[in-house]
């Protein structure tokens, strides 16, 4: 069906990402879904498949741990695909300590940060040629706590925090998000490619499930109606598929009316983003073919 509007989306198992992944799917739509769990994609699969049998899923698996499975099913995407018209970066992770991924980096940093540069990195050729297209990445207002990125350290940091400091770990990861979206923008700029990441908001959702009290927490809020992840999901639809959005690009946008959100220093310094390019391309060098997979990236912002 050459017709349909291709869209890739990670983290759409469970929260924020499984109600916009349902939102999005539909007729004229092939969702494809990155997921880590083959269990709870084809569970969630099935479940949309009851509501309406002609909608087009597809799985792959990647464990964003290991960025060996990441590269390997974003080649295979591009590879059995002809065109991506909406990649949508939504995985991520708020470990409560430190473990050390078999790579060798922060679970934290490779799971929200490392894997979906490295995704958008093989898939951007796709995008390309697919213009006009989109790329949207979750990041937050959480990155206000990350106190600054020094990226040739904070890259490849490893050493233990407390569940306490886990906030600055996660703030930091979310402020890199910001940083790549908006380098990734300018580095697209003029090929029609949107490149955009946003803030969801507080949303009661999984992303805390390592809390020993966390299902009760998410019980009550839900009681008090806190947190409803309703409000998350749908920026990241708005994002993906508003013409109001189809031609903006390097905007950071608020869950509350997508109003334009200034991240914290560094995160909008210009220099700091390329520092920041540059480290992560050289780290993640080993994954992929390399600036070769997209030309369009080798140029600075």
């Amino acid at each position: 069906m050459p017709d349909l509007k291709t869209i890739v989306m990670t983290g759409a198992t469970n929260g924020i990402g499984r109600i916009a992944a349902a939102a999005l799917a539909g007729p004229g739509v092939r969702l494809i879904l990155i997921a880590r769990s083959e269990a709870k994609a084809e569970a969630m699969r099935a479940d949309l498949l009851r509501s309406a049998p002609d909608m087009q899923i597809d799985l792959f698996h990647a464990d964003f741990t290991g960025l060996g499975t990441v590269a390997a099913a974003a080649e295979a995407i591009a590879a059995q695909y002809e065109r991506i018209d909406v990649l949508i970066n939504n995985a991520g992770l708020h470990a409560f300590e430190q473990r050390v991924t078999e790579d060798g980096f922060s679970e934290m940093i490779s799971v929200n940060y490392l894997a979906p540069w490295l995704l958008t990195a093989i898939l951007c050729r796709r995008l390309v040629t697919s213009a006009p297209s989109r790329i949207v990445t979750v990041a937050s207002e959480a990155s206000r706590r990350a106190h600054g990125v020094n990226p040739g350290v904070d890259l490849h940091d490893t050493a233990a925090f407390t569940r306490f400091g886990s906030s600055t770990i996660y703030g930091r990861t979310k402020l890199m998000n910001i940083m790549f979206s908006m380098e990734l923008a300018r580095r697209l700029g003029g090929k029609g490619v949107a490149v955009n990441c946003l803030d969801p908001g507080f949303n009661v959702t999984g992303l805390g499930r390592e809390l020993p009290f966390a299902a009760l927490l998410e019980r009550l809020l839900g009681f008090l109606r806190i947190g409803d992840p309703r409000r998350g999901a749908g920026i990241i639809v708005r994002l993906a598929t508003d013409p109001a959005f189809a031609e903006l690009s390097g905007g950071y946008f608020s869950v509350r009316d997508a109003a334009p959100l200034v991240p914290v220093a560094p995160g909008g310094d210009i220099d700091a983003q390329q520092a920041l390019w540059a480290i992560t391309s050289k780290s993640l060098e080993r994954y992929y073919a390399g600036l070769r997979e997209c030309p369009h990236l080798s140029a600075p912002g």
